[in-house]
């Protein structure tokens, strides 16, 4: 069985840079156990499966809409083309406050029971190199939080105003122990989270944020009236070729 595949590093448009994923194009199905078979091969934090849903349809199509839908698990999914990227239709979730923990100086945490993530905002005093050399032990999360409530941990600080390095209203990294992932390079979902949060203390519906992670990704931040958040973001395909299973 040989399958095209494809490796994409998203929210950049440099190689080697923003959130690498796995793309895998199915013209039949495959049972759970090669999904995960081929998702620990490819080794990366995200390994998407695309398959049809006509027997008719072709990946050859050249579908020249705007805009495409995926229909997911977790409901529909669109993303669009737009003239400095790929845009994505996410819904906007709410974030409710919690008790400060930890040695590091914290000044907010929240925590968003729709998607189960715990957003932490570090103290305003620390600046952007702080966040990106803090060390976090992600197996000692695994000891900390075993609830079961919580499946990802962000780390967030406000951005800063622009002098020689280009201006972020927020920056974050993002931990997912819980489900195998140490540390996500970007996180799209995460940023469902962060855009409801930061555009409330900052007051903007329109922002510009940068994961810290060491590849490093930025995003550009629309909230919608409908109560859904548009995520921006490049694209670079670093990889194409045929997997044989």
């Amino acid at each position: 069985m040989k399958l095209p595949i494809f490796i994409a590093d998203a929210f950049t448009a440099r190689a080697f840079r923003g959130n690498p994923a796995a793309v895998c194009l199915l013209e039949n199905e495959l049972d759970e156990d090669m999904h995960q078979k081929i998702a620990r091969e490819m080794n990366l934090s995200e390994t998407a499966f695309i398959r049809k849903l006509h027997p008719t349809d072709n990946f050859a199509q050249k579908n020249m809409n705007s805009t495409l839908t995926f229909v997911t698990l977790s409901g529909e999914l669109r993303a669009r083309r737009a003239e400095d990227g790929i845009v994505l239709d996410l819904p906007l979730y709410p974030a409710h406050p919690q008790t400060a923990i930890g040695n590091t100086l914290v000044q907010d945490i929240c925590y968003s029971p729709d998607t189960q993530k715990l957003l932490v905002r570090l103290s305003d005093v620390y600046n952007r190199s702080f966040l990106e050399n803090l060390k976090v032990n992600t197996e000692n999360l695994l000891q900390v939080e075993n609830t079961g409530k919580v499946k990802g941990l962000i780390l967030t600080l406000k951005g800063e105003p622009g002098g020689q390095t280009q201006a972020f209203d927020f920056y974050s990294r993002y931990f997912a122990p819980w489900v195998g992932v140490a540390e996500d390079p970007v996180t799209g979902s995460a940023h469902a989270v962060l855009s409801s949060y930061w555009s409330q203390h900052l007051g903007k519906k329109e922002m510009h944020a940068f994961q810290c992670s060491h590849r490093g990704g930025e995003l550009g931040i629309s909230l919608r009236p409908d109560g859904r958040v548009d995520i921006r973001g490049g694209a670079a395909v670093v990889l194409e070729g045929t997997l044989t299973a």
